[in-house]
């Protein structure tokens, strides 16, 4: 079976991380990629588990010399993912799932034609409103700029290979497995 690179992108609140963590618990063969940032490690984060920690003159240096496959800006941090270790665990015979925004998605695309990409889509803009506005965890003003968001990622997803609708949990795993199952036959 051909191993390849999985990215799976989705906007804020839509459940992919839980999809992806059940997907991860059921096929125990896939891995989840780590991701390079020049954020400071969390009390209990591990370099080369959570992240590839790197200085702000590192990640720049990565980027002058091309060994991005993606990478991105949020909060005054960077955030990329490395060719070489993609590379290197599709080589290993890994298959590899990469959680990026849509934005990297397309980026990934553009250097590897095969890799294959998931959108993690919520049942309706209004479904999507009423998790973020259920979690508590922003103001008004961070919800409203979220949805704006939200719309762009849509559009973008016009250019996924595949798109789950995140209903419901079981559902969503159970097509994101049959598409990684067809997917490893061709």
């Amino acid at each position: 079976m051909n191993k390849k690179l999985y990215v799976i992108s989705g906007p804020s609140g839509v459940g992919k991380g839980t999809v992806i963590k059940k997907f991860l618990d059921r096929n125990p063969d896939f891995m989840l990629s780590v991701s390079c940032t020049t954020r400071l490690p969390r009390e209990g984060e591990i370099d080369g588990v959570n992240y590839f920690f790197l200085s702000k003159e590192e990640f720049q240096k990565c980027i002058d010399e091309g060994k991005f496959l993606e990478w991105a800006e949020f909060a005054g941090n960077r955030y990329g993912t490395k060719k070489k270790y993609i590379n290197k665990c599709l080589e290993e015979g890994r298959n590899i799932i990469l959680e990026i925004d849509t934005k990297g998605a397309i980026q990934v695309k553009k250097q590897m034609e095969d890799a294959v990409l998931i959108f993690i889509a919520p049942p309706s803009l209004d479904a999507l409103e009423n998790r973020l506005r259920g979690r508590h965890t922003e103001d008004e003003n961070a919800i409203q700029k979220r949805l704006k968001e939200v719309k762009e990622e849509l559009e973008r997803a016009k250019n996924f290979d595949y798109t789950v609708i995140n209903d419901d949990l079981e559902k969503a795993v159970g097509e994101l497995e049959k598409i990684i199952s067809g997917e490893r036959l061709c």
